[in-house]
C-alpha cells in the first residue's frame, strides 16, 4: 500500500518486540526501522527485512516516519527521549509515572508546538484505557466512587524487588485482587478501602544452595515500600517450576465505580482486562494511537495530547461511514 503510515520504534525491549508484531496484523502500517541504544549488530530481530539502527541516525529519517513509538521505560528514558522526539517526529509513548504525567506532558507539548507536531502520552492500559473509564464513569455517575483492581499479574517492579534480596536465585511476584473487595465494590456498597486490602502480594521464589529460606522469607515480607504493608505470601519453587509456571508476563484488572441515581437506584460500571502478556496488549494499545498520532497531525493539531483528548474514530483503520455502519 503506497499510503502506509510509516512508523519507527525506539528501544527493542518486552515493549518494542510487542509494537513489532503490533504493526504486522495493521496492513494500513509499514515499519521503517528500529532504533537502539545499544549495538544494532547485537539486536535479533525475527525479521530479516527489519533494519535496526543506532539510536543517533534517527534524526536522518525525520521525513520518511509519519510516527515514532517510543518504548523506553518511564524512570529514566522517557523523560529524555519524549521532548527530544517531539521535537522531529510525530510520536506514541507509554509514560506511566502517574504523579509526574504533568509535568513530563508540558515538556512534550511544549517540544511538540514548536515543531509542530503531535505527541500522544501515556498510552497503554494503566494509563492509558482504564483512566478513559474513570473519566467516562465519573462523568455519568458523578454521585459515586471509582475503584481499580491490579491483576492477577506480574508486577515487574516488585519482582525485581525481590530478585535484589540476598540469597535470592529467581523470583516473581504476582499482584492479585482480594476477591472480597472486588465483591463489596461491585455489590454498590462504595467500601472505604486502603491499597492493602485491594491486593494480595504472591511471590515465588527460587533460593540459592545454602541459603536460610525463612530469612529470606522475612526479609521480603517486612521490605517497605513494597511488601511490609501488604499481605504477602512468599512460595519456594524449583528454577525449572519458576521456568515453566512463571516466565509469561500475564497482568489484567477492573475499574469499577458504583454510583447512584434518582432516589437511590445503585448503579455499577465495570471495565476489565485478562492479558496472557502485558507488553504485549500494551503495545497493541500503542499501535491504534499511532495512527491517531498520524491523523491528527494531518489535520494540524500540534502539541502533547493524552489519551482524554483523542476520539475514538482516530484510532480505528475504518472509515466514520463504516464504524456508523458496523459497530453504532
Amino acid at each position: 500500500m503506497s499510503n502506509q503510515i510509516k512508523v519507527g520504534i525506539v528501544g527493542y525491549g518486552n515493549l518494542g518486540r510487542g509494537v513489532l508484531e503490533g504493526i504486522k496484523k495493521c496492513p494500513d502500517m509499514e515499519l521503517v526501522s528500529i532504533f537502539t541504544r545499544r549495538s544494532p549488530e547485537g539486536i535479533a530481530v525475527n525479521d530479516k527485512n527489519v533494519k535496526v539502527l543506532h539510536i543517533s541516525e534517527a534524526e536522518n529519517y525525520k521525513d520518511q516516519i509519519d510516527v515514532m513509538i517510543l518504548c523506553g521505560g518511564s524512570a529514566t528514558d522517557l523523560p529524555e527521549q519524549g521532548p527530544q522526539f517531539a521535537k522531529m517526529f510525530n510520536t506514541v509513548d507509554s509514560y506511566d509515572t502517574h504523579a509526574k504525567i504533568p509535568d513530563y506532558f508540558a515538556a512534550v507539548d511544549q517540544a511538540a508546538k514548536e515543531s509542530g507536531k503531535t505527541s500522544i502520552i501515556s498510552v497503554g492500559w494503566d494509563p492509558g484505557l482504564f483512566s478513559i473509564n474513570r473519566l467516562m464513569a465519573e462523568a455519568i455517575l458523578p454521585a459515586g466512587e471509582n475503584y481499580t483492581f491490579w491483576g492477577k499479574g506480574v508486577s515487574q517492579g516488585h519482582s525485581d524487588a525481590v530478585r535484589r534480596v540476598e540469597g535470592v536465585k529467581g523470583a516473581v511476584q504476582y499482584t492479585v485482587p482480594i476477591d472480597e473487595a472486588v465483591e463489596k465494590v461491585r455489590s454498590g456498597v462504595n467500601p472505604t478501602l486502603s491499597t492493602a486490602e485491594k491486593h494480595l502480594r504472591v511471590c515465588y521464589v527460587v533460593a540459592e544452595e545454602g541459603y536460610d529460606q525463612a530469612k529470606i522469607e522475612e526479609t521480603i515480607k517486612t521490605m517497605p515500600n513494597y511488601f511490609a504493608d501488604y499481605i504477602t505470601e512468599v512460595h519456594f519453587v524449583s528454577e525449572e517450576e519458576l521456568q515453566v509456571n512463571h516466565s509469561k508476563l500475564p497482568h489484567g484488572g477492573f475499574v469499577i465505580r458504583g454510583g447512584q441515581t434518582g432516589e437511590n437506584n445503585k448503579q455499577i460500571i465495570e471495565f476489565s482486562l485478562t492479558l496472557d502478556s502485558n507488553p504485549e496488549f500494551t503495545s497493541s494499545v500503542l499501535v491504534a494511537y499511532a495512527r491517531a498520532a498520524y491523523r491528527l497531525n494531518k489535520e494540524g493539531q500540534a502539541g502533547a495530547k493524552s489519551v482524554f483528548e483523542v476520539a475514538p474514530v482516530y484510532l480505528s483503520p475504518k472509515s466514520p461511514e463504516e464504524l456508523r455502519r458496523d459497530l453504532l
